[in-house]
């Protein structure tokens, strides 16, 4: 499905990247994924439907930009997300905050890396 003129694959159930496994009104943001370089809205979709592992990224990389906020089609980068709290630095739309819990999911941490 394209997103604000970017390719998202997965199950996204609407137009601001919300899936069939997360679709609260908050949850608007999808992860390009180190391993593909493809946006999808949680590792669930990507599981469910890239035919690869996921590879997380690593800390060194958060200047890439690699978090597409649903709501305006901004693509932040890593670090840019990681310090935006829990609002679009852009459009100051709400993201997830229970999103925090599963970072390490798709970024390593310095204090992860080999977790």
């Amino acid at each position: 499905m394209k997103i604000h003129d970017v390719i998202v694959k997965g199950k996204v159930v609407d137009a601001e990247t919300r899936c069939s496994h997360y679709h609260s009104e908050r949850d608007r943001i999808a992860i390009k994924f180190k391993c593909c370089g493809t946006y999808y809205p949680c590792i669930h979709c990507h599981h469910e439907t890239a035919g690869h592992s996921v590879e997380r990224w690593p800390a060194e990389e958060f200047w890439q930009k690699a978090v597409l906020c649903g709501a305006c089609g901004t693509e932040l980068t890593i670090e840019q997300y990681m310090q935006s709290s829990t609002h679009c630095p852009a459009c100051n739309k709400s993201f997830n905050p229970g999103c925090q819990t599963h970072h390490h999911l798709y970024f390593e941490r310095p204090n992860s890396i080999g977790n």
